[in-house]
């Protein structure tokens, strides 16, 4: 079946964040703020799902699902689930796990605020590298733990890490977890197996927990190649990985993720203490989609990779002093527009108010992101091209 991802879908009045959250999630502003643009006018790059229908495969599961027509309290029992993630991780990244060390979560979200609140204590330290997803930072101040940053080298739009301040900072007795994002968000490196192993290494080597946020992998250009971290440490249980097929899918509103727990005193801490119910339409898409969505991802991938080849041809042509690079994973662009915009504070306000585009921008990635805005690609050719040009004309007319 070709996908048609250039179909527009009307997502108004279905309770979605994208359309009807934004004042609140963005601005922190009651459903009254005005704009000089209505709702239906505004081009919306902001939040990280995607404006693609969800695979036929998983709708037609979750239609099978209903037939049952009882919804009571539900877990995962059956077996077929493991088998058909594990044979997931198997076929696209040569990795798998016992199924023991599988437990389950609403979200890779709320899995950070209980796993910081199971592996810290008290007086301990949690590290991230900055840019980092902001959830990163939230789960390390809801349990009351101090932050520690790591801030990533960039060189002409490309990240790498730097080891050395990595080390130096993993060194403090107090740093006990390192919340990893595995690939990154916002740039979209996908770190190759010798940068993973190196941080591994130097965080293990000091006693560092690991949780390996890697909810954007299945989400790759299509010549990069994904590692898990726990791959290269099959002798380790001190890593826990995250993944989950909200992203790759676009079901982010089922809130269904698995966390790969392999330190068995940790996994009980877990399962003692995690409210361990699962939605069953949750279990049955999620199912549906490891075992039937390899076709309709390739198919995305594809639109992506043009999405972004897109972006960056307009920008070379717009907007020539912008530095971006296409992404190695995500369906996220991130944007240095220091050039054109280098002292305004709230990039989201300004361009919600002067362009009627809806975006992020770098204060949402807790440090060394300032300037910078993070784009949604996951959208139709034609929403993409006219959020770029209200985006490119509003710069421009600004630096003149």
């Amino acid at each position: 079946m070709k996908c048609n991802f250039d179909e527009i879908i009307d997502r108004k009045g279905t309770n979605a964040m994208n359309t009807d959250g934004f004042r609140d999630y963005i601005f922190h502003a009651p459903p009254t703020m005005k704009f000089p643009f209505e709702d239906d006018e505004f081009i919306r790059m902001w939040v990280a799902d995607m404006e693609f229908a969800t695979p036929p495969e998983i709708i037609e599961a979750i239609k099978k699902r209903l037939d049952r027509r009882i919804f009571g309290y539900t877990k995962v029992f059956d077996p077929e689930y493991y088998e058909a993630f594990s044979g997931w991780t198997k076929s696209h990244y040569d990795w798998t796990f016992e199924k023991e060390h599988l437990v389950t979560s609403p979200g890779i979200i709320p899995a950070l605020y209980e796993l910081v609140d199971y592996i810290c204590k008290p007086d301990e330290k949690v590290l991230i590298l900055t840019p980092s997803y902001a959830f990163f930072k939230y789960a390390a101040d809801y349990n009351k733990m101090e932050l520690v940053t790591s801030n990533l080298i960039v060189n002409d739009g490309y990240y790498t890490i730097d080891f050395d301040d990595l080390e130096n900072k993993s060194k403090d007795e107090k740093v006990s977890l390192c919340i990893f994002c595995n690939p990154h968000n916002p740039s979209g490196r996908v770190w190759t197996q010798e940068e993973l192993k190196k941080l591994g290494d130097i965080c293990l080597k000091n006693n560092l927990w690991i949780i390996s946020d890697e909810i954007h992998c299945d989400l790759l250009r299509n010549n990069q190649k994904h590692t898990p971290l726990a791959k290269l440490y099959p002798e380790s249980d001190h890593i826990i990985t995250c993944m989950a097929p909200s992203k790759t899918f676009n079901m982010a509103g089922l809130m269904f993720s698995n966390v790969i727990i392999p330190n068995e005193k940790l996994r009980t801490v877990w399962l003692d203490r995690h409210y361990g119910f699962e939605n069953p339409l949750s279990i049955t898409a999620a199912q549906a989609a490891y075992t039937y969505g390899d076709e309709w991802l390739s198919q995305l991938k594809n639109y992506l990779d043009d999405n972004f080849l897109f972006t960056k041809n307009y920008l070379e042509k717009y907007l020539p002093k912008a530095i971006f690079r296409i992404s190695e994973a995500t369906y996220l662009a991130w944007v240095n527009i220091n050039a054109y915009l280098k002292n305004e504070e709230n990039l989201p306000l300004f361009f919600a108010n002067k362009a009627g585009v809806l975006l992020e921008g770098g204060n949402m990635f807790v440090a060394n992101s300032d300037g910078y805005i993070r784009l949604n690609l996951a959208c139709p050719r034609s929403v993409l091209e006219e959020g770029l040009k209200r985006i490119c004309k509003v710069l421009v007319s600004n630096a003149q």
